[in-house]
């Protein structure tokens, strides 16, 4: 357990294994912990590093309006804390967001990008979308976590053998500050770098549930836009694809990894 200041707030970040750099970055009302079932696999081939972004975790919860920028900014930091080259980085949800706004900003930080259910914006383009971002605002802020966790652990693990992934949605995300849990939704509602999408270069894998709360279709329209992106579709597997499916998540995460580090050493000059 690690922790290192950044812009008055001190965060919390966690290293496992060896190798290229592969940083991991969590979705909106979790933490380093939702990687539990990619860590140790991963830092058979590659130096972990699992971040809590500010206002989640173990990372202070500062009293102040929250934005992706921000996020990014603070796992720059990280990167730059740790002088560490070009990384890899893993983002899901929220963590892809923050993902896309780093490789449109920073993009000589990064030597790939693996998005995971997530997407290059939150702007309602229509009647219903306003409609679902104003209920998800709403009903954030009536219920409270205990009851925000149950309604998710059902949709997230709807099945009688995902029991033991329901009960730590139900044990975790009651643990959230509720104050910094509405921030960072409110950080998210809104932003978009879709426009900028043509400046990360660098690899992208972009992984997809079939049963994801946004269609394929979408992700495949964004991923047309990106100069070096393709995009994975995992089946029978919902938002929480590295937790649903992991076995299936981890193989073409490696692989894909596997790829870039290879090209990398192909082009290195002799």
């Amino acid at each position: 357990m690690s922790f290192f200041d950044y812009d008055g707030c001190q965060l919390h970040y966690e290293e496992y294994g060896h190798g290229a750099p592969l940083i991991l970055v969590h979705g909106l009302g979790s933490s380093t912990r939702d990687w539990e079932y990619q860590i140790p696999e991963l830092a058979r081939h590659y130096r972990v590093i699992a971040l809590d972004v500010r206002g989640h975790g173990r990372s202070d919860k500062p009293r102040e309006r929250y934005s992706i920028q921000g996020f990014a900014d603070d796992v720059a930091a990280l990167i730059e804390h740790l002088h560490l080259p070009p990384a890899h980085l893993v983002g899901i949800s929220m963590g892809g967001m923050i993902g896309f706004q780093l490789g449109v900003d920073r993009p000589e930080l990064l030597k790939s990008l693996c998005i995971v259910n997530s997407g290059p914006e939150v702007k309602a383009k229509s009647l219903r979308d306003y409609v679902e971002i104003a209920k998800r605002w709403s009903l954030s802020r009536l219920l409270s976590l205990d009851t925000i966790a149950k309604a998710l652990g059902k949709l997230l693990f709807p099945k009688p053998e995902q029991e033991e992934l329901r009960q730590k949605i139900l044990a975790r995300w009651p643990q959230n500050d509720k104050r910094a849990y509405l921030a960072s939704l409110d950080a998210i509602i809104g932003w978009g770098v879709r426009e900028r999408l043509s400046r990360i270069l660098c690899p992208t894998l972009v992984i997809t549930a079939d049963r994801d709360y946004t269609p394929v279709a979408l992700k495949q329209a964004y991923v047309d836009e990106m100069p070096n992106a393709r995009l994975l579709v995992i089946e029978d597997s919902r938002h929480a694809t590295p937790l649903d499916q992991p076995e299936q998540f981890n193989s073409s995460l490696l692989a894909f990894l596997a790829e870039v580090e290879q090209a990398a050493a192909t082009a290195k000059p002799q």
